[in-house]
Order: C-alpha cells, then sequence, then structure tokens
C-alpha cells in the first residue's frame, strides 16, 4: 500500500474477467491503483499498460517473472484460465500477496485444498469471485433469513437460464467447450450458483448430492441451421481480422460439428445436514442470459426473486406480501456492471478488505469457497457415475 493508502495490484492474466476487475482503478484511483501486469498476449499486455500507465520494467509475460521477484505490490488479481490457477495461486500467496482469484479456484479437490492451505499458512486474504454473493439483492436476502423471517429453510430452488448464443459462444465453440481443456460446465459456470446456495444455508452443511445433465442438441447429429450470434472475437474487431478469426479460429466453427463435450443442461439435488433440501438447474436453451431466478421456502414464509426484478417475501402468518428492490450505486461505470453490479461490489469489498486487513470482508474466502466447490466436485461425481454422493464432515467424499 502506498503511503496515501492506495492498495497496489498486480493483474495476472489480463483477459476479459482481468480487465473487469483492473477497471475499478479508473473509477477509484485513490483506493486502487495498477502497477504491473502479466500476460502472455502482446495486446492484452498493451492494452493494460496504456490503460493504468504502467513502467515497461512491470510488464511481464509470464506470472513467474513476477514471483521471482520481491513483492512489489500488494495484491495479484489472478484471472487466469481455469487449469491455470493453482500453482501461480500459491506462489503468490507464499510471497504474501492477497489474491482476488476468479472463479473456480481450480479444477480439482486436492488442487482446491493445497491453495486454501498456502493462504491459511500464510495468513494472506484470498477472494474468490463468486460474484452473486455480493450483489446487494444477495445481502438483503441473507438478511431477511438470518432476521428469521421466513423461519427454518426447507427448501432452495435456484436456475440460471445461460441463453442459446451465450452458451453457444462459450460452451460450444469457446474456452470452456471442453473439460480436458478447462472443466466440466458445473464448475466452469456454475459454481457461484452453488456457493450462493451453500451462503444461503449458512453454517447448514451439504451431505448428499446426486445430479443429472448431458450434452444436448450441439452436436452433429442436429447440423442444419448456419447462421449464429456474433459478439467480439478478436482484441481489433475489424472486419480484416474478424474475417480471419472466423476462418481460422475457433468462433467460426459451427455448432453443430465442434468436438465440445460440455453438458448443456444440468440439475443437482443437494440436501443438507438438517434435512432441507436444495435444486439448482443450469440450461443452455433460454431467451434470458444468466437472470437467475430464486425461490427460497422457509417454515415462516417464502422468497422469490428474479435477478432483474424485485425480492418477494411472503409472510404465512399475515398473509401478506413484502417487496424490497435493493438499488445498486448509481455511479456504477458500465465497465464493472455485470452480474447486475456484483462485479463493482465484488472487487470494492476485496480492496476494502485489503486496505484495512480485515478478512471479514471477504464473503467467499477459502474456508468457503472450498466447501461450495467440494459440493460441485461431488455433484459431477454423482452425475457421471449415476449415484448418490455423501459428503463426509472432512471434506472427503463417496
Amino acid at each position: 500500500m502506498d503511503n496515501k493508502g492506495c492498495v497496489t495490484a498486480i493483474v495476472v492474466g489480463a483477459g476479459l474477467r482481468g480487465n473487469i476487475y483492473a477497471s475499478y482503478a479508473k473509477e477509484e484511483h485513490t483506493k486502487f491503483k495498477i502497477v504491473a501486469v502479466a500476460d502472455p498476449k502482446e495486446t492484452a499486455r498493451k492494452r493494460i499498460k496504456d490503460e493504468f500507465d504502467i513502467s515497461k520494467e512491470f510488464i511481464f509475460s509470464d506470472w513467474r517473472e513476477v514471483a521471482a521477484k520481491e513483492k512489489f505490490a500488494d495484491c495479484v488479481i489472478l484471472a487466469t484460465q481455469d487449469r491455470m490457477h493453482k500453482e501461480p495461486a500459491i506462489a503468490f500467496s507464499n510471497l504474501g500477496y492477497h489474491i482476488l482469484l476468479e472463479k473456480p479456484m481450480a479444477v480439482t479437490p486436492d488442487d482446491c485444498r493445497d491453495i486454501a492451505t498456502a493462504v491459511k499458512v500464510n495468513g494472506t486474504i484470498m477472494m474468490v469471485c463468486h460474484v452473486l454473493t455480493y450483489m446487494p439483492k444477495s445481502n438483503c436476502i441473507k438478511k431477511l433469513i438470518e432476521d428469521g423471517t421466513i423461519g427454518e429453510i426447507m427448501n432452495i430452488q435456484l436456475l440460471e437460464p445461460v441463453g442459446f448464443w451465450h452458451f453457444a459462444h462459450c460452451f460450444v465453440r469457446g474456452n470452456w467447450h471442453r473439460e480436458e481443456d478447462s472443466s466440466c460446465f458445473l464448475l466452469a459456470k456454475s459454481c457461484h450458483d452453488i456457493d450462493l446456495i451453500c451462503y444461503f444455508m449458512g453454517k447448514n452443511r451439504c451431505t448428499t448430492v446426486s445430479s443429472f445433465g448431458k450434452l444436448s442438441h450441439f452436436t452433429k447429429e442436429n447440423k442444419g441451421y448456419r447462421g449464429w450470434p456474433l459478439t467480439a472475437v478478436v482484441d481489433n474487431p475489424d472486419v480484416e481480422n474478424l474475417t480471419d478469426a472466423l476462418l481460422h479460429g475457433p468462433y467460426g466453427k459451427c455448432v453443430y460439428d465442434s468436438d465440445n463435450d460440455v453438458v448443456s443442461h444440468q440439475v443437482v439435488n443437494m440436501q443438507f445436514e438438517n434435512g432441507a433440501t436444495a435444486s439448482f438447474t443450469g440450461v443452455a436453451f433460454t431467451e434470458k442470459i444468466c437472470v437467475r431466478q430464486l425461490k427460497i421456502f422457509g417454515t415462516k414464509g417464502e422468497i422469490r426473486c428474479s435477478f432483474d426484478g424485485s425480492i418477494r417475501h411472503y409472510d404465512f402468518n399475515s398473509n401478506k406480501t413484502y417487496e424490497y428492490e435493493p438499488l445498486n450505486d448509481p455511479n456504477i461505470k458500465p465497465s464493472l456492471q455485470g452480474h447486475g453490479g456484483a462485479d463493482y461490489y465484488t472487487i470494492k469489498s476485496f480492496v476494502e478488505a485489503v486496505q484495512e486487513n480485515d478478512q471479514m470482508k471477504v464473503l467467499t474466502g477459502v474456508e468457503e469457497s472450498l466447501n461450495s466447490h467440494l459440493v460441485v466436485f461431488a455433484a459431477e461425481k454423482a452425475r457421471l457415475e449415476n449415484k448418490v454422493v455423501t459428503i463426509h464432515p472432512d471434506g472427503t467424499y463417496t
């Protein structure tokens, strides 16, 4: 931290998510400053360098070059690809850096455990970017639950409508289309949904899970329609670059003629130690894109919420309905409005936690995130083996 109390950060992985979190430094330049970047892509490095006026000596093509130096910043924004989290996370924690870690923590249970162990041994702050937890709506719902408004939770239902073109872009053609190159759909896309369910359940631990899902529709058997929705697929999307990317890159592939293997729809059933149940459904074939639908049923009432609308609370005793509309900060800039403004509140909470050295400001630390990740891994085991999986108190599962 500099002498004015401004948190200094290194961006490791300067792709979409790394840029989003880094942009907070443009809005809160007295609180947060980007001082270095590491990324194998020259265009990605240059973007961060120019945006934040970084000195040449702090531009790196590999995170290992950063880790080879003595600690020169307060924290690291670690937003590399899914399978590239463990090694840098442990290395930077060992150096004393606080870490904002893009989800998922890692792609295996053991790697997640190793990261958690390193952070606890080193006493550093780590926030895993389960951004949904930081939404004003989530905070309002959590307070209603903790205040006993709906009594004891009996059931939670959470739906994520992924969106047909969003799924095709990311999980048929994009970086997450094959498990061996990234991770399973549930981990890559929806680990923060499982984390949110666990957050609402509080200290009530998940004990058993089952799951079903498969790859449907986006297969060679369904090839025919050739049109597809288009988003930016290159760093400089002019006609020449975009045409080249479509001709030679993955985004020009037909969605019915790719080598994708991740599921296009999945359901996870969860039982908690007090007998409460929960279910999560993720599905590609929807009009809306990632606008979650949430229902929580308690012994005294229920809560319903679409993440693009208000929170509705129905009270059994009074037979009355109450509505809540937690408002986002109106000054949130477009770059941080993702996930209903949750991107802004995530990085804001992290910067404040580092600035005040206050782990309590982190709702998705290594312990909470490790526990919810283990539920995800158990759910995948249940899906692949067509069985109900038991999660034991020590985090192992059978």
